[in-house]
Order: C-alpha cells, then sequence, then structure tokens
C-alpha cells in the first residue's frame, strides 16, 4: 500500500473541497473494493476521504418512492423493515451481496460510484429507473451507468441518496461466482403498468445494461415464455476463468425466466 493522508471531514461541503481541490483524491465509502486495491497498490491516491461521519445513511419511504442514502450497508437494506414490505424485490437483492462481513461494510453508494461491471445495485438501479442525488444534481439511471468502472460522476460529485420508484413486479435472479458471490450474470426485472424493464449485471463488456428485446416481449406478455425465444449477443458479452461468453449470454436467458416466475 502507497502512502496517502487520510481524512474523515465532518461535513459534505469539507468533502466535496478536498475532492474538488485534487484529482487524485479518492473517497472513501465502506471500502469493500478500494481497500483491496490499495493493498495490492493498484491506486496510489494522494488522500483518501473517508465519508462514514456524513450523515448519508439511513431508508425514507414515501408514497411510491423509497430513497436509500449513499452510506447505507447492504444489511441494513436487506434488513430493512419498510423495504421488505416495499420493494421486496430489492432486500433480497441486497441479502446476497458478498458474504456478512461485506453486508456489514459495504454501502450503496460506494458500489454505484465504482460501477464494478458485476455489482449488484446496478442492476437494480437501471431497471427500476432510479434516481441517483448528488451533491451538485440528480441523474437519471439511464444517464449514470457510462461503462465499464466508469459513471456519470465528475470529480469532486458525491452520490447522497439513490431515490427508487417502487415497480408493481421486480425480483432479481443471479448466478453467483462461488468464491467471491459477484454476479457472473444477474438479471432484474421490474414491470410497472405496461412497461418493463430488464437490466443485465455481470456479463456485458460494457457493464449493466439493459435487454430492450427482452423488454419488448415482457411488456406485450410478462410470462417467462414471452422471452423463451430471444438471444443475446454474444459479442456484447464477457469472457474469463470463470465462464466464457456463450455461456454467459446463455446465462442471460435462464436468470431473465428465473427473474419473471419470481416477480410474477
Amino acid at each position: 500500500m502507497y502512502d496517502f493522508a487520510y481524512q474523515k471531514p465532518g461535513s459534505l461541503a469539507d468533502a466535496v473541497a478536498t475532492l474538488s481541490g485534487d484529482a487524485d483524491a479518492k473517497a472513501l465509502a465502506g471500502g469493500m473494493t478500494l481497500i483491496p486495491v490499495l493493498k495490492q497498490r493498484l491506486a496510489k491516491p494522494s488522500k483518501l476521504v473517508d465519508l462514514a461521519k456524513l450523515g448519508l445513511g439511513g431508508i425514507t419511504v414515501s408514497g411510491s418512492t423509497v430513497t436509500v442514502g449513499a452510506m447505507t450497508t447492504h444489511v441494513t437494506v436487506a434488513d430493512s423493515a419498510d423495504v421488505k414490505a416495499k420493494f421486496p424485490a430489492l432486500a433480497a437483492l441486497a441479502s446476497h451481496i458478498g458474504d456478512e462481513a461485506v453486508r456489514h461494510r459495504g454501502t450503496i453508494g460506494g458500489s454505484l460510484a465504482n460501477n464494478d461491471p458485476a455489482a449488484d445495485y446496478p442492476a437494480a438501479v437501471l431497471a427500476t429507473g432510479a434516481t441517483i442525488k448528488t451533491n451538485k444534481r440528480s441523474i437519471k439511471a439511464d444517464d449514470f451507468f457510462t461503462g465499464m468502472f466508469s459513471t456519470a460522476l465528475e470529480q469532486g460529485e458525491v452520490i447522497t441518496a439513490v431515490e427508487f420508484p417502487v415497480p408493481e413486479k421486480a425480483a432479481y435472479e443471479k448466478f453467483p461466482n462461488p468464491a467471491s458471490r459477484y454476479a457472473m450474470v444477474g438479471v432484474f426485472v421490474a414491470k410497472t403498468g405496461n412497461n418493463v424493464r430488464v437490466a443485465v449485471t455481470g456479463a456485458g463488456q460494457g457493464g449493466v445494461f439493459r435487454h430492450a428485446d427482452m423488454e419488448k416481449a415482457l411488456s406485450a406478455q410478462f410470462a417467462p415464455d414471452a422471452i423463451a425465444g430471444i438471444s443475446t449477443p454474444v459479442g456484447n458479452m464477457n469472457g474469463d476463468i470463470h465462464a466464457s461468453p456463450q455461456y454467459r449470454a446463455h446465462l442471460v436467458g435462464v436468470m431473465a425466466k428465473r427473474a419473471v416466475a419470481k416477480a410474477g
């Protein structure tokens, strides 16, 4: 691990000022991705700006919206009675992120800001058309994810909360790596009225993405059979020691059908 300065500001304004004034400074949320990267000397930040004292945690439910503070841990979302009652698919997703240690330290804001291509939360955010709130603006999910480990966040911009519009029906199914529990393929399906959104994580070369063909078919008929004949282009799939592009493309269809069946 390289040397760096550690700061734990007491206000969002102070954190933003530090991050805005130093391009090499990094924000620290739960640290479940950043700390291992630092240990392996794959990053060399000048400063770590710890967001723990900024009061960005917590969950509120208002009407058909569930708002989750950026520093809310995965286990808090998973165990929340409000989330289980209003948006059970989100609670279920959070309950299967990583292992117990990761769920107690990792945060939704950190997961989204990092935008790991195999992370779970991006699928829920994109499938529901959620809004990412920052210290500067509100960013729609369709505009937020710009590529693998890449987002629309600018220097000095900090996620403060995520607003989820609660769908009528929703479910998430993933095929996890047995060691890391990251999604080798994960599919989140959300239905509101005649509109269905399908988001895939863990599979695409550019990170999380929407599956337009499945969305069209499911908007006409919300049933697993409606997408039985729909394939996913292999050329857009990741391939590694865990799964080939062809296998991941196949898994997209399998996980999507399971998610539709669970939601329906």
